[in-house]
């Protein structure tokens, strides 16, 4: 079978190739894969900057936003052959930590975990691969491929989560109003969760026009460009995920939050960025504002079991302007190239060779 591989540590060292298929094993569901996401996180490893193979192996399977159907099952796992599901890309760590043994491995302690596709643990970019049940999400047939945005819908799952425990210190007046910096597929899904909670949503990127300002307006928010600094100073949102990673516009977030505000970082910074922040008047106004600052990363199975109750209850047309570009898995270079007007790129396992959408 074919899969998508990568020898971490070597730039461009990605390559198709062809793979045993997946051993048999009667305590796990055989998944074919029917489409695999790519992010920034694909490309980070693909360009040497993350990213390990399995113990004793050179090359690791890519791959960890997935979507495939059930071809074989055991006996009373919960799943049946047809079934269509998404695996959780996190495995606890052996020890296990506190927060690992209580199925909470997206927070583990000791940093010993595994991830498909990204640490130590080969991913889903292949036409079959093997899901234990307990890390198996089932997803609503009638989405189809839009399945495949649960797991960066988990993330931000994850994040409202942390929002919501924060914002119950306050029970005076709940959060009103949301901004989301960043018209990516994260930030648009952080924007879907707070639209069916009821907020005012307000999502500021650099797009002028295009698909991206097309999915704001579409949702119902209202979207900004220019200074983020004077779009935080007139909007004084109750909840700010921050979604871009890009430290100008973290540092501002960080000096221009509202009064009890709560800010989420769920973006990536590079490691050497820097942004002059005055950490006096940071502090000051933490404090005398009531203020919090938190960061999420990865998911549970909570967080991806809430994300496939958003994406159930999304409008399917808005969902599919998510997907900017489908290709065939044969033409998989062009799925990590990154262009001005991409949402989310998907390697199509259904296209097999033919041409992409």
């Amino acid at each position: 079978m074919r899969a998508l591989t990568v020898q971490p540590g070597i730039a461009d060292s990605a390559r198709l190739d062809e793979v045993p298929e997946p051993e048999a094993c009667d305590r796990t569901l055989l998944v074919r894969a029917l489409a695999l996401g790519i992010c920034a996180t694909d490309r980070d490893i693909v360009s040497a900057r993350s990213g390990s193979a399995p113990p004793g192996e050179q090359r690791l399977i890519l791959g960890h936003e997935s979507l495939g159907v059930v071809e074989e099952a055991p006996p009373g796992c919960g799943f049946a052959p047809g079934d269509h599901v998404v695996g959780i890309v996190r495995r606890p760590d052996p020890v296990p930590c506190p927060a690992c043994a209580a199925g909470e491995w997206d927070m583990c302690h000791n940093g010993r975990y595994t991830e498909r596709g990204i640490k130590e643990r080969h991913g889903y970019g292949a036409e079959l691969f093997r899901l234990e049940p307990a890390f198996a999400v089932k997803v609503d047939r009638d989405l189809g491929l839009l399945a495949v945005l649960l797991e960066p819908a988990s993330i931000v799952a994850k994040a409202w989560d942390h929002a919501e425990r924060i914002a119950r210190r306050a029970r005076a007046a709940a959060p009103h109003r949301l901004l989301v910096t960043g018209a990516g597929p994260v930030g648009l899904l952080a924007a879907l969760i707070g639209r069916q909670r009821g907020l005012d949503v307000h999502i500021f990127d650099r797009a002028e026009k295009g698909l991206k300002v097309d999915q704001v307006r579409g949702l119902g928010a209202t979207y900004h460009r220019g200074r983020i600094a004077d779009v935080l100073e007139d909007l004084r949102p109750d909840i700010l995920l921050e979604c871009t990673g890009a430290v100008p516009v973290i540092r501002d977030c960080l000096a221009h939050v509202g009064r009890n505000g709560i800010i989420g970082l769920a973006g990536l910074s590079p490691a050497a960025a820097e942004a002059p922040l005055d950490i006096g008047r940071f502090n000051r106004t933490m404090v005398l504002e009531n203020q919090v600052v938190f960061g999420a990363v990865n998911a549970n199975r909570a967080h991806f079991e809430a994300a496939a109750g958003a994406l159930a209850a999304a409008d399917r047309d808005w969902l599919a302007g998510l997907v900017s570009r489908r290709v065939p898995l044969a033409r998989w270079t062009e799925a990590l190239e990154n262009r001005p007007d991409d949402v989310k790129v998907v390697i199509d396992f259904t296209l097999r060779d033919a041409a992409p959408d």
